[in-house]
């Protein structure tokens, strides 16, 4: 997409995943505002994410990051919610395990215990909340969902996180065997960050 050539302000994205930054500076190509990133500013101390819910994570990450910054900030919060297992990974989908495993290994730890109860559904789903903060305040506040199941096997190389186990059925593949493209036409953080940028490009909005 053509990048807007009115630009209104920065507008930080609280991450230091270069995979979502990636994402989201696709998502966010025509918005009206110059994307800066985290790696700018020194001595920026990672706030605890301490929230029960993904957009409480979301909102807590934002207004800690815009107080620390004075910046326009957006923060999002995501993870892979499995029905089997009472919502686990959910808000720890990062740190599940530990916070240094390793997907392969967080992908074993899965499939042990999905196997400790067969009878029921693999259904799961990918959720994405995000926040933006200005001057203080929390001045927007979205979220994407995309339903599937937890696949039998790790599959494709593309994406990255949860996506070679994450099954989704319109498609026939896990969201690592497809294209980006085809993975945000559909997926949480893909729908989350496109109602983000409909709200940018109404000027009144900010």
């Amino acid at each position: 997409m053509r990048k807007s050539s009115t630009i209104k302000q920065e507008l930080l994205i609280a991450t230091t995943n270069q995979y979502k930054l990636k994402e989201i500076r696709e998502l966010l190509a025509v918005a009206p505002v110059k994307l800066i990133e985290l790696n700018q500013f020194s001595n920026i101390e990672e706030p605890e994410e301490t929230g029960e819910t993904f957009s409480a994570n979301a909102r807590l990450k934002a207004l800690s990051y815009s107080k620390m910054t004075s910046r326009l900030t957006v923060a999002e919060d995501s993870g892979l919610v499995i029905d089997a297992l009472n919502g686990d990974p959910g808000v720890y989908s990062a740190r599940f395990i530990r916070p240094d495993a390793t997907y392969p290994e967080r992908f074993a730890e899965i499939f042990r215990r999905l196997g400790t109860v067969p009878h029921l559904p693999r259904t799961a789903r990918f959720v994405c909340a995000l926040t933006v903060v200005g001057q203080g305040k929390v001045v927007f506040e979205t979220s994407g969902t995309i339903e599937g199941e937890i696949s039998k096997t790790v599959s494709g190389s593309a994406g990255f996180g949860y996506d070679p186990i994450f099954y989704y059925p319109p498609y026939n593949s896990t969201l690592a065997e497809v294209s980006q493209h085809d993975k945000l036409l559909v997926a949480h953080r893909g729908k989350a960050f496109r109602n983000l940028q409909k709200w940018l490009l109404n000027t009144e909005n900010y």
